[in-house]
């Protein structure tokens, strides 16, 4: 099963719209976020991989083509004609990973990226779609199967996220009677890890932004179910996320690392 990673976006919250590399390349220890995220997904036996690029897009191709541990891969470039974006295809490494590098726009939603990847998975059934900023100690296996079973469009995984500031329960007097530094959020955010059948280019729209688009309309029609995670999730989204999860690394203590 192939698995499409969105690392198109500028990630503007992370360090600003000057930033040089994409967001997907900024490290955890001394490896990018991608790498990580890719691992991820090879311990848990899916080694297929599309990258949907677009801002600097080319630095993440540069990476994957000439950085370890990639170097060795056998390279095959093609250039299509008649606008299609160009693929980039490393066939293979020594732990038999595919990468398939789309070009998908600067520009575009990420509904738009998967439309335009159309061509490398509508022979397959299902797929897997990722953000390029999280990760996980999910069993994304358990997912897939979890998504056969129910034979729905699509398949997110929900998460309970916890809040980034101290809450407190006041009384009527406004005298503070509990405080709670970070609580778990009571409602479910989506985690990132998603299964789609298919079936999901009935309901892409062009230039659709997946989450407020075609999932949505997915949810109103009863074909979208969730995946509960109540594991280890984070998320790159700001500088603080990123010192956490480089000392979760250095300190040997990184949940989503089971290899």
């Amino acid at each position: 099963m192939k698995t499409a990673i969105l690392v198109g976006g500028k990630g503007t919250r992370l360090f600003g719209d000057q930033t040089a590399v994409p967001k997907a390349l900024y490290e955890i220890g001394d490896r990018p976020i991608l790498w990580h995220i890719m691992r991820m997904y090879a311990q848990n036996g899916f080694r297929d991989f599309l990258l949907l690029l677009g801002y600097r897009g080319e630095k993440i191709a540069d990476y994957v083509l000439h950085t370890a541990p990639y170097e060795d891969l056998d390279v095959k470039v093609e250039i299509p004609s008649g606008g299609q974006p160009q693929i980039i295809q490393p066939v293979s490494d020594a732990r038999e990973w595919n990468v398939t590098l789309c070009h998908t726009g600067l520009e575009s939603e990420k509904g738009e990226r998967l439309r335009r990847i159309r061509q490398h998975v509508e022979d397959d059934g299902d797929f897997m779609v990722t953000y390029g900023d999280g990760l996980a100690d999910i069993d994304l296996q358990r997912l897939v199967a979890f998504h056969k079973e129910h034979g729905t469009v699509a398949t997110l995984t929900a998460i309970r996220a916890r809040s980034q500031f101290g809450h407190v329960t006041l009384n009527d007097d406004g005298q503070v009677t509990t405080m709670v530094e970070n609580p778990l959020l009571p409602e479910f955010i989506n985690g990132g890890f998603m299964v789609f059948s298919t079936r999901i280019y009935e309901w892409l729209e062009p230039d659709d932004p997946l989450e407020a688009g075609a999932l949505r309309r997915l949810a109103e029609a009863g074909e979208l179910m969730a995946y509960v995670h109540d594991g280890f999730w984070a998320c790159m989204d700001t500088y603080k996320d990123t010192l956490r999860l480089n000392e979760l690394w250095s300190s040997g203590q990184a949940p989503w690392k089971k290899w």
